[in-house]
């Protein structure tokens, strides 16, 4: 397995734990959020979950399609955790569709676009890296 392939599995592993967030007792407060900062749904779940069945998948099934994953999951990632940093909501759970502009402190937005912010950029730079 190359580094590639190593680096789509460990994150079929990180975002399998991201879709199991709302589940896990104690992670969430009254108000559902988790850590007290996201606001997770079924559908965020389902993204999750999908993202991380797609790492997998790429993992297993070469080192070419692992470095796709890196690259696509990377810009998309990216992408929507700035859009989440410079609007209060991003595209991919359809919140810039559905919410519009958020003005929301922007230490908040940083603490809930920051996990998108990182997973997407180092994705992406690794996937760009031969």
């Amino acid at each position: 397995m190359g580094g590639h392939q190593k680096i789509a599995l460990g994150y079929f592993v990180v975002l399998l734990g991201a879709a199991a967030l709302n589940y896990i007792p104690g992670l969430t407060d009254a108000d559902g959020r988790a850590f007290g900062i996201f606001a997770l749904d079924l559908f965020d779940d389902a993204l999750h979950l999908a993202s991380a069945l797609w790492a997998l998948a790429a993992a297993l099934i070469s080192a070419r399609a692992a470095r796709m994953f890196l690259v696509l999951f990377g810009a998309l990632y990216l992408a929507d955790g700035l859009m989440g940093l410079a609007f209060g909501s991003g595209y991919l759970d359809f919140g810039i569709f559905t919410n519009g502009v958020v003005a929301l402190p922007f230490g908040f937005k940083i603490l809930a676009n920051l996990p998108h912010i990182g997973l997407g950029g180092v994705a992406l730079v690794a996937g760009l890296r031969r």
